[in-house]
C-alpha cells in the first residue's frame, strides 16, 4: 500500500478495515473522540453498535466474536469507560475469546498526573489480556494494530487492548499497512511431537472404558469434523464441557452429554469408571473435575490442548499433545484402530435411563402447576427446529439451557464459562445477532441477570435486531437461592427480587412482549415471540422453587452426583 500522510486517528480505522472489521461496538467520550471523528467518514464501511454502557459493548463484542469466529471490536473512551470493560476483558480472557480492544488516552504529557479521566488502563489490565501495549506516537499504530490481530486470533485466542493517547490520535504519520505474521518471542503454536501421537494412539487402541472430552478448543479450531470421524472410528462415547456444546451434534449418536457440576449422570458417574480420557481443547476446570484427589482415578489421561500452561496444571497427564485439536485430531485418526465398545456404551444407557426416570422427564413433561425452565426451553428449541443460536445468562436457567436445547450446528451456544458473568446474556445476544444475522438468537436470561444490563434493550431497539429474549422469571437469584436451600436449611439470604413490569420497560424501550404464567399457553406464546418480526420480550413465570439436577455438590467428587434433594 503506497505511504501516505494521514491522522493517527485515521490511521487507526483503517487498521482495522485492512483486518476486514465490519462491526465495532462503543461508547464514546472525550479521549477518544478523534478516533470517533475519523470512524464518521467510514459509515458506509463498518457498522458501528451504540451500546448504553461499556460493558454491553464489550459482552456484545464477545458475542459476535463467539458466533463469527472474528475477533470482536470494541472502543471506549479513558477513565470509566476503559474500566467498564474490564469485566467483559477477564470474560474472554478464560472463555478464549478473541477481541480488539481500542481504548482513548489523555495526551501523553498527562500522563501520571491524575488528569481528568485518567486511569492506567494498561496496568490494570495486564492480568486479564493476552497483551496490552499504550500507543504515544502516531507512527507506531499500523505496526501495533497488526500485532494486536495476530495475538488476538492465534494459538490460544484473548483479548487484547490498546490505549492510544490523543496526542497521538491527533499527530500524523506517513501511513503504511502490513499485517502481522509472526512476532519474536511469541509462539502461538508448536510443532507436533509424532511420538507423543504414537504414545496418545497406543493408550486409545488399548483401552476399554475410553471417553473423550469435547472442549472449546475443537470449535476454535474447526476441529468439529475430526472430532467426528474420530469418534465414530474408535467408537469412544464423547461428552462435551459446557463451552464445547454445539461442536457436536446433539443427537450424534456418540454424543453422552454434558460433563460438570450440573452436566448428564452418565458422563460425571463415568469418568471415575474410565481407564482413559482424552481431553481435547479444554481445562479440567474445577466444575468439570469436582474434588481433584478424586478425580478420574483409574484412568491414563491423555491431553490435547495448544495453551502449554493449561497441561499438568490441574490434572496429572499420562500424554501431552501440544498442538492444535484440528492438527491432533488429523494425526490420532490415522493411528487408532476402529473399534466400538459396545459394552462400554450400554454402561451410558444405563445412566441415561435413571437421569431420565429421576430428572428429565419431570423437567420436560411436568404435571405439577408450576412452569419449569425446562419444558420452556425444550419448546424454544423444539420451535427453531434445534437450528438457533442459544445465548444464556449465568445462574439456574444457564444450567437448564445448556442440558435442554438441542443443536445441529456449531457456534450456536454463547454463555460466560469460566467468570460466570450475570449481566452477559442480553448484550451477548445482540453482539450474536450481527455476527449471524440469518439465524434466530434465542437469550435465554434469569430475572437477576436481565436486570444488570437491561438498559441494553436500548440498543436491541435502536438496532431492530431480532432477538427472542426469553425471559425466565423466580424472583429469586435463582442458583444462589438453590444453594441456600440445600446446604444453608433455606436461610433464603437477600435472594429474593423484587421486580419491576419487565414487559411495560420492554414497550417503553418499543420491543413488544408479554407474560405467561400458564401452561396452556406456553407453547403458543414460544410460537408468537419466535415468529414475530422484530426484538420480542416474553416472561415467563416459573416456579419459585423449580431446582436444577442432576448436582455434583461442591468440594465432591463426581462420583457423588446426586439425581435429586
Amino acid at each position: 500500500m503506497t505511504a501516505k500522510k494521514i491522522t493517527g486517528s485515521q490511521a487507526l480505522i483503517l487498521s482495522l478495515m485492512e483486518e476486514g472489521v465490519d462491526t465495532i461496538f462503543g461508547y464514546p467520550g472525550g479521549a477518544i473522540m478523534p478516533i470517533y471523528d475519523a470512524l464518521y467518514d467510514f459509515d458506509k464501511e463498518v457498522k458501528h453498535i451504540l451500546t448504553r454502557h461499556e460493558q454491553g459493548a464489550i459482552h456484545g463484542a464477545q458475542g459476535y466474536a463467539r458466533v463469527s469466529g472474528k475477533p470482536g471490536i470494541v472502543f471506549a473512551t479513558s477513565g470509566p469507560g476503559a474500566t467498564n470493560l474490564m469485566t467483559g476483558i477477564a470474560d474472554a480472557m478464560i472463555d478464549s475469546t478473541p477481541l480488539v480492544c481500542i481504548t482513548g488516552q489523555v495526551a501523553s504529557p498527562l500522563l501520571g498526573t491524575d488528569a481528568f479521566q485518567e486511569s492506567d488502563i494498561v496496568g490494570m489490565s495486564i492480568p486479564v489480556t493476552k497483551w496490552n501495549y499504550q500507543i504515544t506516537t502516531p507512527e507506531e499504530i499500523p505496526e501495533v494494530m497488526a500485532q494486536a490481530f495476530y495475538i488476538a486470533t492465534t494459538g490460544r485466542p484473548g483479548p487484547v487492548l490498546i490505549d492510544v493517547t490523543k496526542d497521538a490520535q491527533f499527530g500524523e504519520l506517513e501511513y503504511k499497512y502490513e499485517k502481522c505474521k509472526k512476532i519474536r518471542s511469541y509462539v502461538p503454536e508448536t510443532s507436533i511431537d509424532p511420538h507423543q501421537i504414537k504414545a496418545a494412539a497406543d493408550l486409545i487402541n488399548e483401552a476399554k472404558k475410553p471417553l473423550l472430552f469435547v472442549g472449546q478448543g475443537i470449535i476454535i479450531s474447526h476441529a468439529e469434523e475430526e472430532v467426528r470421524t474420530f469418534i465414530e472410528k474408535t467408537g469412544i462415547p464423547a461428552a462435551w464441557t459446557l463451552l464445547g456444546l454445539s461442536a457436536l451434534p446433539t443427537d450424534h449418536r456418540l454424543n453422552v452429554g454434558m460433563l460438570g457440576m450440573h452436566g448428564n449422570y452418565g458422563p460425571n458417574k463415568l469418568t471415575n469408571e474410565a481407564d482413559l480420557i482424552i481431553a481435547v481443547g479444554m481445562r479440567f476446570d474445577d466444575r468439570v473435575t469436582g474434588k481433584v484427589s478424586e478425580y478420574a482415578k483409574k484412568a491414563k489421561i491423555i491431553h490435547i490442548e495448544i495453551d502449554p500452561a493449561e497441561i499438568d496444571k490441574i490434572v496429572k497427564t499420562d500424554v501431552s499433545v501440544l498442538a492444535d485439536a484440528k492438527k491432533a485430531l488429523k494425526m490420532l485418526i490415522d493411528n487408532v484402530n476402529p473399534n466400538n465398545h459396545e459394552n462400554w456404551h450400554n454402561e451410558f444407557k444405563k445412566c441415561d435411563a435413571i437421569e431420565n426416570e429421576k430428572v428429565i422427564q419431570k423437567d420436560l413433561y411436568p404435571t405439577k402447576p408450576g412452569l419449569t425452565m425446562g419444558e420452556a426451553v425444550r419448546i424454544a428449541s423444539e420451535k427453531t427446529n434445534h437450528d438457533a443460536v442459544l445465548v444464556t445468562d449465568v445462574g439456574q436457567h444457564q444450567m437448564v439451557a445448556q442440558r435442554y436445547f438441542h443443536f445441529k450446528n456449531s457456534r450456536s451456544n454463547v454463555t460466560s464459562g469460566g467468570l460466570g458473568t450475570m449481566g452477559f446474556c442480553l448484550p451477548a445476544s445482540m453482539g450474536a445477532q450481527l455476527g449471524a444475522p440469518n439465524r434466530t438468537v434465542i437469550a435465554a436470561v434469569g430475572d437477576g441477570g436481565f436486570q444488570m444490563t437491561i438498559q441494553e434493550l436500548g440498543t436491541i431497539a435502536q438496532n431492530k435486531l431480532p432477538v427472542k429474549i426469553m425471559l425466565l422469571n423466580n424472583n429469586f437469584l435463582g442458583m444462589v437461592r438453590q444453594w441456600q436451600q440445600l446446604f444453608f436449611d433455606k436461610r433464603y439470604s437477600f435472594t429474593e427480587l423484587h421486580n419491576p413490569d419487565f414487559i411495560t420497560i420492554g414497550k417503553g424501550f418499543g420491543i413488544e412482549g408479554h407474560t405467561v404464567d400458564k401452561r396452556e399457553d406456553l407453547d403458543a406464546s414460544i410460537q408468537k415471540m419466535i415468529d414475530h418480526d422484530g426484538p420480542y420480550l416474553l416472561e415467563i413465570k416459573i416456579e419459585k422453587e423449580d431446582n436444577v439436577f442432576p448436582m455434583v455438590p461442591t468440594g465432591a467428587s463426581v462420583s457423588d452426583i446426586i439425581l435429586e434433594p
